[in-house]
């Protein structure tokens, strides 16, 4: 789905199917790294689903769009600045299809936003983040299966580094007033994200 969305927007600026297949190919190789178990195209595939369903409340698609297929296309699990190079990455490849430059700068800002999941001006951006988290809020054996996936792509660590960190960023989202900002993520996920959160926090404090 999301290859098809992609490189019909792309299209929408360039008019060139060599370029977008070339952009998506450089996607593609990002997010299927060996070393990715969950920052995947699986992922925004799952981005996509849920904010087509939400497309009448978006004012940007292509930017939203844009934001989905850019924001994690740099992650490395050793560096702390990976989406400011992913929002810089993205900026040039937009800047390639001749994408307006105000809205370069909207999906900068939104794929910064996935840095802190803060509440932002932008609608756009706060559906676009309260997606990214909408798997807190699954199903738990959907939930585990997301906090095994993480824990491999930081296996580098041994459980005594990665068991504190872990219960340090389970910790920040359960001590928000809001985990969900928008009134359509929140209705749905939230307290089956407190839920989850709460249950791996107590799972690697019991182990």
């Amino acid at each position: 789905m999301l290859a098809q969305y992609f490189a019909e927007a792309v299209m929408r600026y360039c008019h060139d199917q060599r370029v977008a297949a070339k952009l998506w190919s450089e996607i593609e190789k990002h997010y299927t790294s060996k070393k990715r178990y969950y920052h995947t195209l699986a992922h925004l595939e799952s981005l996509v689903t849920e904010l087509w369903s939400l497309r009448d409340c978006i004012e940007d698609w292509d930017c939203i769009l844009f934001s989905i297929a850019y924001h994690d296309i740099i992650y490395n699990t050793l560096n702390k600045d990976n989406e400011e190079k992913s929002a810089a990455f993205a900026a040039e490849q937009l800047r390639t299809i001749s994408f307006p430059g105000q809205r370069i700068d909207r999906c900068v800002a939104q794929i910064l936003a996935t840095k802190s999941h803060a509440v932002s001006e932008d609608s756009d951006a706060n559906l676009f983040t309260d997606s990214d988290l909408s798997v807190l809020g699954s199903d738990w054996n959907v939930y585990d299966q997301y906090a095994r996936n993480i824990r491999k792509e930081y296996s580098f660590y041994p459980d005594l580094l990665y068991k504190p960190g872990r219960k340090k960023v389970l910790q920040h989202f359960l001590s928000m007033e809001r985990i969900f900002k928008t009134e359509q993520f929140f209705s749905r996920f939230e307290d089956k994200a407190r839920k989850n959160l709460l249950q791996e926090f107590e799972t690697l404090s019991e182990s």
